[in-house]
């Protein structure tokens, strides 16, 4: 992919797709390559990525309610503690990384806030765009991964995870297979909206061929950019 040096700002890319996706393990792996390319690389996830993102999180993946309370979180209530994550993880992370030049890898951003809450709880797309806008002021990924597997592949994998690595199953992907249906629609839909940004990646094969894909992906990504910004300026 070629070395990472001279670049004044950074790039955000984004990791999204639905549970089961195989996008955090991707994005370890994409790390790695990165970082044998010589460029310095910021991994984090959403929510989360600070000590107070990482509390919300635990609230918003909680399966119970803490201190007994049976309590069900109404889907404006989620969106708004995702996108305070968000407004956090931005000021603190994202941002001062991009102004030293690095490359974040993001595990979820906007996409994820439009796909579970705008298409899988029903809220409006258009008021989650501007309160993200309020969040992040304005910072959009300059590359989205998306991750596209069946619904039944990727709640078969949580399973399975479940079973072997004793990984708990949080509120999320307890959800109904309508929900993560509708979720993965919104995904879709998203990429389709903005092809130039989301580039889909079939999440369904074995790990080395789905990160095959992804390291072409990048390496085009990458090699526009730098022809883009190669260019001499016209006198």
């Amino acid at each position: 992919m070629g070395g990472g040096r001279g670049r004044r700002r950074g790039l955000l890319i984004t990791l999204e797709g639905i549970e089961g996706s195989g996008k955090t393990s991707q994005g370890a792996r994409l790390a790695k390559r990165l970082r044998e390319d010589n460029y310095r690389v910021v991994e984090t996830r959403e929510p989360g990525g600070t000590p107070l993102a990482e509390d919300i999180r635990h609230l918003l993946l909680a399966v119970s309610p803490s201190q007994g309370r049976h309590e069900r979180m109404t889907p404006a209530s989620e969106a708004l503690l995702i996108l305070a994550c968000r407004s956090q993880h931005v000021a603190q992370v994202i941002e001062p990384a991009l102004q030293e030049g690095a490359v974040v890898l993001c595990d979820r951003f906007l996409d994820s806030t439009l796909a579970y809450q705008g298409y899988g709880r029903g809220l409006d797309l258009q008021v989650l765009r501007t309160l993200n806008e309020l969040a992040t002021g304005g910072l959009t990924p300059d590359l989205t991964l998306l991750f596209d597997i069946p619904v039944t592949i990727g709640l078969a994998r949580r399973r399975k995870q479940e079973r072997q690595h004793g990984v708990e199953r949080n509120r999320i992907d307890r959800e109904t297979r309508r929900f993560h249906a509708r979720v993965r629609k919104g995904f879709l839909a998203l990429a389709a909206e903005d092809p130039d940004r989301i580039r889909i990646v079939d999440g369904k094969p074995d790990p080395d061929l789905v990160g095959t894909q992804v390291n072409a992906l990048v390496h085009r990504f990458f090699s526009a950019r730098i022809k883009k910004t190669s260019k001499p300026r016209s006198r």
